[in-house]
């Protein structure tokens, strides 16, 4: 079932939504090469907790961490560790805030140091697919609208692979509701868009084949060609009018442009 959101609902939830891009930010600031994942995971565990908010993800359906870190050919739902980065890795994080009874779910990919030619346009493209997509968010629009969106850009335009196994989502007092957003699907099918549904957004998308492949921890996913992928992820409220991104980039890109130890994924 769809949970709509009220006005009240919408602006206390925004607060998680933007929490979760300041997160990032902090990270952004400092990430380079030479760190371990885990010592990323600590900057936003304790970040969160020192603005009041909960890690969403730490013992989500037993997932161990504060923060998802995906490396390279790992798509999604990475564990951090004692790995240590290098230069021309890209890093995915996804990190959610629970604050004052919603959550904020926002992911975004880095570029540690100088990466290859083509590891920056999968990061470009994918983060233009997830703007098309959110302009498809419209009341009287359906999911599949916004999917279709997604799809031809990255898959049909430029030949990347859209994963199939993984989907964004509804947004809320839970961290995953209703309804499922997917990364490939036919105009006008699925749910319709009414004001008051938050979506997740978040296009997964594979440098090589769509395919994937899941490691014994029960939560890594990686690509199956073990090429690599990129994952960018807003909160949005379907409105009357404009679509309302409720989480922000805004100051990630502003730490991400300033970090000379990243290659700024530019928009």
């Amino acid at each position: 079932m769809i949970k709509y959101k009220s006005k009240e609902e919408i602006e206390i939830m925004r607060h998680s939504c933007l929490l979760v891009g300041k997160a990032h930010a902090e990270v952004a600031k400092v990430l380079k090469a030479g760190m371990t994942t885990m010592e990323v995971n600590n900057i936003v565990e304790t970040f969160i907790a020192d603005n009041g908010g909960i890690p969403s993800f730490k013992n989500y359906n037993g997932f161990p961490y504060a923060t998802c870190i995906s490396m390279n050919e790992a798509v999604v739902h990475g564990f951090p560790g004692s790995h240590i980065l290098k230069e021309g890795d890209i890093i995915s994080l996804d990190i959610g805030v629970y604050k004052n009874g919603f959550h904020g779910d926002s992911a975004y990919t880095y570029g540690i140091g100088e990466i290859t030619e083509e590891a920056k346009k999968l990061l470009k493209i994918t983060k233009e697919s997830l703007y098309l997509g959110i302009k498809k968010a419209r009341q009287g629009n359906r999911i599949g609208d916004i999917a279709n969106a997604i799809q031809d850009y990255t898959e049909k335009q430029n030949g990347y692979g859209v994963v199939r196994e993984l989907v964004g989502h509804g947004l809320g007092k839970s961290l995953h509701e209703e309804p499922q957003v997917p990364n490939y699907g036919k105009k006008g099918t699925g749910a319709k868009l009414k004001p008051g549904m938050v979506l997740a957004i978040e296009p997964m998308i594979n440098l090589g084949v769509k395919e994937v492949v899941h490691l014994s921890d029960g939560w890594t996913v990686l690509t199956k060609d073990r090429k690599i992928s990129a994952h960018f992820e807003h909160d949005v409220c379907i409105t009357v009018g404009e679509p309302d991104i409720l989480s922000s980039f805004e100051e990630i890109e502003i730490a991400e442009k300033a970090n000379h130890n990243l290659t700024w994924s530019y928009q």
